[in-house]
């Protein structure tokens, strides 16, 4: 199981939306996109960047969201498999493509997958 998979796996118990990997098609009204943006790996132990992506159809709703994606992230330090999960940064990212508003937190996290 892949770091990206684990957290859809989790965020998909904590959370009310759908949560995956990638944009669902049709577009839903809101949901959460979790991609690794960078890693490294040293001594058996590795770490990632993660961008959790939550998509609402209003800005405020979608910041809502993204705090609740901070507060689920905030207990995935529970799980075993992690050890550290920290928020880098959280901010308004809107999809100019699809015109849909969207916020984008990024975490650092050390896990044992």
């Amino acid at each position: 199981m892949t770091i990206e998979e684990f957290i859809v796996d989790f965020l998909s118990g904590e959370l009310s939306v759908p949560v995956s990997g990638d944009v669902p098609s049709p577009v839903l009204p809101s949901f959460v996109t979790v991609e690794k943006t960078g890693g490294r790996s040293e001594n058996k132990i590795s770490s990632a960047t993660i961008a959790v992506q939550s998509w609402a159809e209003s800005r405020a709703d979608a910041a809502d969201l993204c705090a609740e994606v901070e507060a689920a992230m905030e207990a995935i330090v529970s799980e075993p498999e992690i050890s550290r999960c920290a928020l880098d940064s959280s901010y308004n990212y809107p999809d100019l493509e699809r015109k849909k508003p969207r916020y984008q937190a990024v975490f650092s996290i050390t896990h044992y997958l």
